[in-house]
Order: structure tokens, then sequence, then C-alpha cells
């Protein structure tokens, strides 16, 4: 979490820049932008080659295109097309589809039918421990049952699940329990509870503030960044459990810096730049307090969850690893885009298993905040573009780098920022390299895929008695 000032191995990297992941996997290039049309009536409707958040912006547009005959969509990964679903034998909806640029499938099941056929589950079978979402590669709705379903529950869950036919919905089960992942220990505490910030936004009123988890938010009205410390933000609205998982929680100083950008250990971050939807197949990063980074694809959207607590709707299912205390970590692509918040699931980062996320923007939208610092923190840039001048220094670095309110962002650490200093970090540098991040030596820009205690030990290096704990920026 960042606030009142950035530590100088931090503020260095210039804005913009997605720095690599040194995690359980080394970020693959940006895929190609799309291609250009071409004269030849084959090629002007071959698939084209996207970015997964490109993919997911063509598929909103196909949906409202097609109407009826959409019947979902999703990315293939292997040939960086998106994949969509028609379920109509109008030969001029395929070529709207791929004229488009996407790869079209006809499919059997519509929209409207596996909407149904999730009512009919809500009605019959909302059983503590289950899970459905729609599947678009299946075209059917995956249904999920973790350890504890078991006997007349799983009956019950596999009647209906049956009743709905063969080509409607599949189930399976999980070896785990399906549990939020809130924990006791550190990252950013309230009420004896341990949970993750997800990302930084700036509140309607203009005033700094966090998005987490809505089970975090209920769990406790205000939250700390260490252990037994003060209490450093206010819980202003939180979700939990029904139409979402998410909390928005203001800082208690409205001078408080708070950068769009996500610390994935090692003294490196990833520049947050948008909220955007999620497309399934679509490769997402996640990181948490306890596991730091894992990486993972989407596997399903709109999914129902059936927690002890109650159930939460509209969320993401992916294959992402989670354990306690990761809760309401952020999850986001390689290209900064913000994509959701941890919410729960089953098994751990040992064994694997299914994880549910909170979308970011729904959660924006209900909560009414925007994504990033805006103007908040007395005039400390974040968001500043590039050439802006940033409280007397030289904001040289890209969009959303930050100076320290005219403090010198290269400088390397332990070193106090004189004002009026040069921002102007080259891409992928880094502050003080070798320092100690949570006892272990970032040496570089790559950390090879291995982090002190999977991305950082929160609260111990040297100097970071208090630093780290919720991340600065942390989630």
């Amino acid at each position: 979490m960042s606030h009142k000032r950035i530590p100088k191995r931090k503020a260095a990297f210039a804005a913009g820049t997605v720095v690599a992941l040194g995690a359980a996997a080394i970020l693959l290039p940006n895929a190609n932008a799309s291609q250009d049309g071409s004269s030849n009536d084959a090629a002007a409707i071959a698939p084209k080659t996207l970015k997964a958040t490109d993919a997911s912006d063509l598929a909103s547009q196909l949906e409202k295109l097609l109407g009826d005959a959409f019947a979902g969509s999703y990315y293939d990964s292997d040939s960086q097309q998106l994949v969509v679903n028609v379920v109509s034998g109008d030969n001029n909806v395929v070529v709207q589809a791929k004229k488009a640029g996407a790869k079209v499938r006809e499919v059997e099941n519509s929209l409207t039918e596996l909407a149904a056929g999730a009512k009919t589950l809500k009605e019959e079978a909302t059983i503590p421990g289950t899970a459905w979402a729609v599947d678009p590669r299946t075209n059917k709705i995956l249904v999920t049952a973790d350890s504890t379903v078991t006997g007349d529950k799983w009956n019950t869950l596999e009647s209906t699940v049956k009743s709905l036919g063969s080509d409607m919905a599949t189930v399976k089960k999980s070896a785990g329990t399906f549990k939020t992942f809130v924990s006791g220990g550190d990252a950013i505490f309230g009420g004896g509870a341990r949970c993750s910030l997800g990302f930084n936004v700036t509140a309607g009123d203009g005033s700094p503030a966090f998005l987490t988890a809505g089970h975090c938010g209920v769990a406790a009205e205000q939250w700390s960044d260490t252990q037994d410390g003060q209490p450093i933000a206010t819980v202003d609205q939180a979700t939990f459990p029904g139409d979402g998982d998410f909390a928005l929680v203001k800082y208690d100083d409205p001078a408080t810096v708070a950068p769009s950008e996500v610390n994935v250990g090692g003294g490196q971050t990833v520049a947050i730049n948008q909220a955007a939807d999620a497309e399934v197949g679509a490769q997402v990063f996640r990181m948490g307090s306890t596991t730091g980074l894992a990486d993972g694809q989407v596997l399903g959207l709109d999914a129902t969850v059936n927690y002890p607590e109650g159930t939460v709707t509209g969320l993401i299912q992916t294959d992402v690893c989670a354990e306690p205390g990761d809760s309401g970590g952020s999850l986001f692509t390689q290209d900064g885009s913000a994509i959701g918040l941890t919410s729960g699931g089953s098994g751990d980062c040992t064994v694997g298993g299914e994880t549910f996320f909170q979308p970011v923007t729904t959660a924006l939208q209900a909560v009414g905040a925007t994504l990033g610092a805006g103007d908040a923190a007395g005039g400390a840039g974040a968001g500043a573009g590039a050439g802006d001048d940033q409280a007397g220094g030289d904001a040289g670095a890209g969009a959303g780098d930050e100076a320290g309110a005219g403090g010198d962002a290269g400088a390397g650490a332990g070193e106090e920022a004189g004002a009026g200093g040069d921002a102007s970090a080259s891409p992928g540098e880094e502050a003080g390299a070798g320092q100690e991040v949570g006892g272990e030596q970032a040496g570089g820009d790559v950390i090879g895929g291995e982090q002190a205690d999977n991305g950082q030990e929160t609260g111990n290096g040297a100097g970071d008695a208090t630093g780290d704990a919720a991340g600065q920026a942390h989630n």
C-alpha cells in the first residue's frame, strides 16, 4: 500500500512500463495489434491477431452487434484470436462476426438457454460448496462441487444437472473446500483479519481510496498496513454476500499518495492504466500478500459461488491459485489492465484448485470510483502524462509515474529525495538494484522465477519494519 510518500525503489520505474514479473511464468511480449484488412476477400474475413484486452473489447462489440445470435466468446491464447459462438444459421451473422475479426463457431446453446439452466440450478441446487459458470469453450454450464458436497447434497446437485441435459451442463468434484481467502497475519489488517489491497482508486468525492474484497470490508471497519498498527483507512462501502464481493476503503489522510500500480515483489511494480473485462482463455496474473505472484487462465464468467456465508454472483472463475490472506488482491493482465479482486475458492498454491474474482469494472461502477490516484495526494502527480511538471520536479517518466512530490524518483534505497529532482527514469530501471527486499537481494529487472517468500517478506527486510506490510500499492 502506498501512502504519504513513495519509496524510491518503486518510483524509479517508468510509468506505463510493465516490468518483467519473476513468478510462475515470465511474461511473453504483447501480441500484435489487429491486422489491417486486405483487398483479398478471404484475407478480409480471416481472424485477426489480438491482445487479450483487445479481444475482450471486440467481444463486447460483437455481443451488441449479433444480438440473440451471440452465444459467448473466448480467447484462444495459442492463436491469439477471439472465438465467438453463434447460434443462428443465418450466414449474414457469421459474415458480420468474421469481418469484425473473430473466429466464428456455430453452437447449440444460446445465452438465453444457458441462463435458464443457471436459474434452475439456483432454484433447486443452491448448496454451500457449489459453484457454476458458463464455459463458452464447451458451450455448457460448468458446475463444480467441493469436498463438503456429499450424500443427499450430491444427489440433489447431480439430479438437477442431469435434468438440464448432457448437452447443457456438466458437473465435476473439487478436492478442496470453497472458502473466502481471509486470514489472520500480515498485509492489510483489520479486526484480527488479514487481507490484501487490490487497486488504488479515487472515490467519487475525489479522496484517495482502494478496492479490496467485500468479505474483508464486512469483517472490519478500519484497516492498518501493519499488524496491530494504527488504522490508516476506513471502509466506505462493502458488498458481500449477494451481487458481488467488493469494498471501497478510503484512506484516512486525504494527502495519501495512492499510485495506480501493483507491487509484484522484488522491488518491481506493474503500472495499472485501465480497468478491463475478463475474457475466457486470457492469461491473467494475481498478486496476494500470502502467496505473492501467480498466473493462470480465465475459465468462466458470471460465476455463482455458494460460500458458507452466502451466495455471491457475477464472479470470474480462474485456475489461478490463492490461499488465505490473498483475499482482495489484484488480478491483472500483462499490459497493465485491472481485471479482478480475489474473492475465494478451493485448494492452494501446492495442489491448485478453482479461484473466483470480483470483476473490477463492476466494483468501480457500484462504488462510484475511478481507477488510479487522479489528483489525490496534494499534487503528487499520479497519472501525469509524459513531460508534465510535478511539484517542482521534471516528470519525464510516462503516464502514471510519480516523482514523490518533486523528489528524485531515481534515488537509491535509503536516499531522501531532494526538492525539484528529476523523475525521468528509463523503462525497467530499478532504483537501488541489489537492495534487500524482505531479506532477499533484488539483483535486476527479472527475478528469474525466484522471489523472497513469493515476492516479499512482509514487514521483514532491512528498513522495512513497517514499509511493505501492505506492499506500497501491494495487495
